[in-house]
């Protein structure tokens, strides 16, 4: 019986934290007149909400600046500093202005205090505290990045694993015949700090997430989630709002989780694909051991450079599958649990903006992808508004592509070689290179396009001048011959010389226009003519199908 409740308590997670980071695409703002930025047209908008904009923690008090903060600042490497907490300030020197601020824009609402989870219909809800809850918004980039970080104690392993698979789903998958969300859980609630209800899942109303599906043709957000992100909402709906979002990816949010465990070294390799894998396999299915993924899963997923499977430790293995990022390790070990200088600390700071930066990069090519269909399935070749159109965007989705590269897009974060191997794994399993020529190849295709398409214009327009200025020096050669003024009309009266030069401008305009309209057909004249093999009948017929613009 001792042996049993030893096995139960090596199996507790003694500190269990959460932290889903969710991209969503952010449509274009109602044209004003002004460019305005999203975080800009959300700050504006002081009531009816919960969010108010952050400043980071390096504009605060010198005194509320932790450690952990510094360790965090300098994990980075300085290019990536300068995109995370912006341009170093200095008393010297000009002011930079808005030039050296970060282009990252955080907002934080602080009215939810914890979230109650019923897992599955009858069983005790479990309670975690909500440590933060925020919004990221991105200069040129047309998305946001919702973060909320969960925490408890003292669970289960087994809960811990079913936490992690219920909960980030943005809508249910499907409906068990109880008539609950397939996947979700069976209730979600978030709390204030007053323990009221602020809003709650609402999985169960089968016919409202059919309807929807059915006359929009796009998934509907159950409402515990639409209700945290008001004013911003879903694109589809009817419910009035600027700010509105899509979705850009399946609706299994992104998730971090840490997991501190008594006795880590007694899980089985069983616990630990179990533990890896928990986002995407289900807590009641059978382990499926044939398959690729749990055959080769240390060497695909595990990172275990401070793994030594002795007692000395240090015992810790970060666990990446691409969308999610799982840390699990000793919880009696300073290194491990110490919040300030601990792997608690860095899972918090330096691995939540490796997680970040990731996603943030695998949206943002979503987006410009995006961004390109919708384009190429709004032209109308024979719609000259559309054509435009079309050609505006394209150009403008292209130079954000550029700003994006030079600003955002980099490969190497830092030089601690843990975080940096981190940051790759995330990447490759994202596939975020392989992603990003795909499309700078599209970028390049439509920039081609749009290239291609102004020389063909400008062909056509340097063809129908030359047209014009070939029957013009016919006309330039024979009055030079004769003289400019064949008739004198230089002496007669003013009035008749005026009335003169009115009819010869007609007659000229009428020429240049009846030229200009036949322009293309008397090229194609000019191309006969030049053919030394082609009979004068030929030559005859295609004279005059200039004249009466007809083709042969």
């Amino acid at each position: 019986m001792a042996t049993s409740d030893q096995e139960t308590s090596d199996r507790r997670v003694r500190l269990f934290h959460a932290s889903l980071v969710w991209p969503l695409q952010i449509e274009a703002l109602p044209s004003t007149g002004s460019k305005t930025h999203h975080w800009e047209a959300l700050e504006a908008i002081q009531d009816g909400h919960a969010w108010r904009r952050i400043d980071d923690e390096f504009t605060d008090d010198p005194g509320l600046f932790c450690e952990r903060h510094y360790r965090e600042f300098v994990s980075f490497l300085p290019y990536v500093q300068r995109f995370l907490y912006g341009e170093g300030r200095s008393n010297h020197g000009p002011a930079q202005g808005d030039s050296g601020n970060s282009p990252m824009h955080v907002f934080r609402r602080r009215d939810i205090a914890a979230l109650r989870l019923t897992l599955r219909e009858g069983q005790v809800p479990v309670q975690l505290e909500v440590v933060h809850m925020d919004l990221y918004f991105f200069d040129d980039l047309d998305l946001v990045q919702f973060n909320v970080e969960v925490r408890t104690k003292d669970v289960s392993l087994d809960t811990t694993r079913d936490i992690l698979f219920r909960f980030g789903r943005a809508y249910p998958s499907g409906w068990d015949p109880s008539g609950d969300g397939l996947h979700n859980v069976h209730l979600a609630e978030w709390l204030g700090s007053d323990g009221r209800v602020i809003a709650k899942s609402d999985s169960e109303h089968r016919e409202k997430f059919l309807q929807f599906v059915c006359s929009h043709r796009s998934p509907c957000i159950s409402e515990h989630w639409a209700c945290l992100l008001r004013p911003l909402v879903l694109a589809h709906t009817a419910e009035p709002g600027d700010l509105r979002y899509r979705l850009i990816e399946y609706h299994r949010m992104p998730v971090m989780a840490y997991l501190a465990l008594h006795k880590p070294r007694s899980l089985s390799q069983h616990d630990w694909v179990r533990i890896g894998l928990a986002t995407v396999l289900h807590p009641d299915e059978q382990l499926p051991v044939n398959e690729p993924t749990v055959i080769d899963f240390e060497k695909l997923y595990c990172q275990d450079r401070f793994w030594t499977g002795t007692d000395a430790g240090p015992n810790t293995r970060f666990i990446c599958t691409g969308n999610a990022l799982t840390v699990v390790g000793d919880s009696d070990s300073p290194f491990f649990s110490d919040p300030e200088r601990g792997v608690l600390a860095q899972f918090r700071h330096q691995y939540f903006l490796v997680f970040l930066l990731a996603h943030l990069h695998r949206a943002a090519l979503l987006v410009f992808s995006d961004v390109l269909v919708g384009a190429v399935n709004a032209l109308n070749i024979r719609n000259d508004e559309s054509v435009r159109s079309f050609k505006r965007r394209i150009r403008s989705n292209f130079e954000t592509f550029l700003r994006f590269t030079h600003r955002y897009w980099f490969h190497e974060l830092s030089e601690r070689p843990h975080v940096q191997a981190t940051f790759r794994m995330c990447a490759n399993h994202l596939r975020n290179d392989a992603l990003y020529d795909e499309v700078r190849d599209e970028v390049k295709e439509m920039s081609h396009y749009l290239d291609s398409d102004s020389q063909r214009r400008q062909s056509n327009t340097v063809v129908r001048l030359t047209v014009i200025t070939i029957l013009g020096l016919i006309a330039t050669v024979t009055t030079g011959y004769f003289g400019m003024n064949i008739i004198a009309f230089g002496e007669g009266p003013p009035l008749e010389r005026l009335i003169h030069g009115v009819l010869a401008t007609i007659v000229f305009i009428f020429l240049i226009l009846f030229a200009i309209s036949r322009s293309k057909r008397l090229s194609d004249f000019l191309e006969v003519m030049s053919e030394e093999r082609t009979p004068l009948r030929a030559k005859v017929r295609a004279f005059w199908q200039v004249v009466v613009n007809r083709k042969g």
